[in-house]
């Protein structure tokens, strides 16, 4: 219930726009996901998982991984800057590696 009021608590304030599109972070119990998402348009961009790929390391280890991988797809696509969308998540740990990651390799946010 709390991750919930949370969750939209922080939903509430974000809007990815071309501009500057929402990246959005989701951990499950084996996979981390991450994606920026153009909401004007209900697009996704760019994507990164763990699911199908052969990491290995630790779950935080893991998310830096996939932070290095979203921001050189978004270099990619042409995006250097984006809203952070950390859902019912709190930003410590895995989240905090995952952005970390991120913002070394270019990502602004």
């Amino acid at each position: 219930m709390k991750a919930e009021f949370r969750a939209n608590r922080t939903r509430a304030k974000i809007h990815g726009t071309a501009e500057r599109p929402r990246l959005s972070v989701n951990f499950s119990n084996l996979h981390i996901t991450a994606q920026i998402i153009n909401d004007d348009k209900g697009v996704t961009l760019a994507y990164a998982t763990t699911v199908g790929q052969k990491l290995t390391g630790t779950k935080t280890e893991k998310a830096a991984e996939i932070g290095k991988q979203i921001a050189a797809k978004a270099k990619k696509a042409k995006i250097s800057k984006v809203v952070f969308d950390r859902g019912s998540k709190l930003y410590a740990g895995r989240m905090s590696a995952l952005a970390d990651a991120a913002r070394k390799e270019g990502l602004e946010f």
